[in-house]
């Protein structure tokens, strides 16, 4: 993630807005060669079929990066075992975990603070109904 523009790691954020504004942001990052940000951010909301597209492409760290959102240990395994901590302490950002906010601030990429609010409030928003499960 330290690869990205602020402006990217912005918009990325903005894809996790409600509505149409989402929307725009998540189109923008498809349409200009941020599509694994896009495939991430669908894998996030739950899209199985974008995760296999992270997969496919080369963006593996980003599928376990999803796998680590959703608290799966061996999502957290990988991306210790290839180094990218950056995306462990986010997603302990996300879990709210004063460490991992504290250690972004003392680096001045409180930019990961704002992401993981962003998802967070997303996740939070978030509810499930059993009577919408596609069979």
């Amino acid at each position: 993630m330290l690869d990205y523009p602020a402006k990217i790691i912005l918009a990325f954020g903005e894809t996790f807005t409600p509505g149409t504004e989402g929307e725009e942001f998540y189109n923008w990052l498809l349409e200009n060669g941020y599509p694994e940000l896009a495939a991430l951010s669908s894998g996030i909301k739950g899209s199985k079929e974008a995760i296999g597209w992270l997969l496919k492409n080369n963006f593996a760290h980003l599928a376990a990066f999803d796998g680590a959102i959703d608290n799966k240990k061996e999502a957290y395994e990988w991306l210790r075992k290839y180094e990218h901590d950056i995306l462990v302490l986010l997603a302990e950002a996300i879990h709210n975990k004063p460490k991992a906010m504290v250690w972004f601030k003392e680096n001045d990429l409180d930019i990961f603070n704002m992401l993981a609010l962003k998802i967070r409030s997303w996740g939070e928003n978030q509810q499930f109904d059993y009577h919408k499960l596609h069979w």
